[in-house]
């Protein structure tokens, strides 16, 4: 046991790979890369206005937007650079995906090419950084296909959840937090800013399997399916209603913070297809939103699903390809995907649904 009485994220990746012999320790130095690059994060956001960092990027030139439509902050422009630059010298990469870039990005030709492929979102949650509250960076790992020294093309990267060898999240808050999976159960490390290390905190972290508390965006309820409001129908009911007990209702408008809060605690997250915008399957994104969560989730005994069926499974068809996102506690979201698999049923709270309906006595 070290000195400091906790393991540091290093001797745990060392404990992780001794279950592997063979294994180059080439995965071990990229995870370590991509926890400098949170580390460097972290200290951006911990400067704030102080770092000259809040606000949208280019705001002279009337601010920019991202591939997906969305305005960048200063800090989505500086934590997608971190990460890009961070980790693609060490020659443990065959290439990049970013939720900030069009198509992948590859490795400069100076510095040899790796095995593993790496799809991130630099800065999620990142329109709360203004207001200070907590935001995140979400991260998979892939194994890349044989690329012969060519480069990556987006169809390296379409394979389904299922084939993640690792995922995570760092949280910037209070504390800076990263959560990490290599396949074996979920540990979560807590930022020592005087050793400026990863130390392991949380080191086996379990979702509970029923909770009574739900996360999602209520301003869109006039959009969603009827599966989903008849859930949300019913946790609002409280104790008088066919579930029986009452429920708590949050939102952070931070998926990382999100899911942080329901692997503490338990809860579940419904970030579902609506009828909002008919172009697009749900609001976040498969790659490295979505998968990575669901993988996290999974490895914690929850579960995460598209509300029909497990996001884990889902084959991609493009880089950044959308999903709806339901996930949490075990037993709410089966609940959720069962409410979707059955026949619609107008609610019983309507009177004109009621079993006399307006004729009643």
């Amino acid at each position: 046991m070290p000195l400091t009485g906790r393991r540091t994220l290093t001797q745990y990746l060392i404990e992780q790979r001794r279950r592997f012999p063979e294994a180059s320790g080439d995965f071990n130095a990229l995870i370590l890369d991509v926890a400098m690059a949170c580390k460097a994060i972290a200290r951006e956001v911990a400067f704030g206005a102080l770092g000259d960092v809040l606000g949208n990027h280019a705001a002279e030139a009337g601010g920019s937007v991202n591939v997906q439509g969305e305005a960048q902050k200063k800090l989505d422009v500086l934590s997608n650079d971190y990460f890009l630059r961070i980790t693609e010298w060490g020659g443990h990469l065959a290439g990049m995906a970013s939720e900030e870039l069009e198509a992948p990005h590859q490795i400069p030709p100076q510095h040899p090419r790796g095995k593993y492929l790496l799809a991130f979102d630099p800065l999620d949650g990142s329109s709360n950084i203004d207001v200070n509250v907590s935001v995140g960076s979400i991260f998979s790992v892939l194994r890349a296909p044989a690329t012969d020294g060519r480069d990556v093309t987006e169809a390296d990267f379409l394979q389904p959840g299922t084939q993640q060898v690792a995922a995570g999240y760092a949280l910037y808050g209070p504390t800076t937090m990263l959560v990490l999976t290599v396949g074996n159960g979920v540990a979560g490390f807590t930022l020592n800013p005087n050793l400026g290390e990863f130390m392991l905190t949380h080191p086996h972290l379990t979702v509970p399997e029923d909770t009574q508390e739900f996360a999602i965006n209520a301003s869109n309820s006039r959009f969603w399916e009827a599966p989903v409001k008849r859930y949300v129908d019913e946790c609002l009911a409280g104790k008088t209603g066919p579930r029986g007990k009452d429920f708590n209702m949050r939102w952070i408008a931070s998926m990382v913070a999100e899911a942080h809060r329901i692997l503490m605690r338990g809860g579940v997250f419904l970030y579902p297809r609506d009828t909002k915008d008919a172009s697009k399957p749900g609001r976040l994104r498969l790659l490295y939103e979505a998968n990575p969560i669901g993988f996290i989730m999974e490895q914690a005994g929850g579960r995460a699903s598209t509300g029909r069926a497990p996001v884990l499974g889902v084959q991609p068809a493009s880089l950044h390809q959308r999903v709806g996102l339901v996930f949490g506690s075990k037993n709410e979201v089966e609940r959720i995907e069962r409410y979707h698999a059955e026949p619609f049923q107008k609610s019983l709270d309507n009177p004109l649904f009621r079993e006399r309906s307006l004729f009643r006595a």
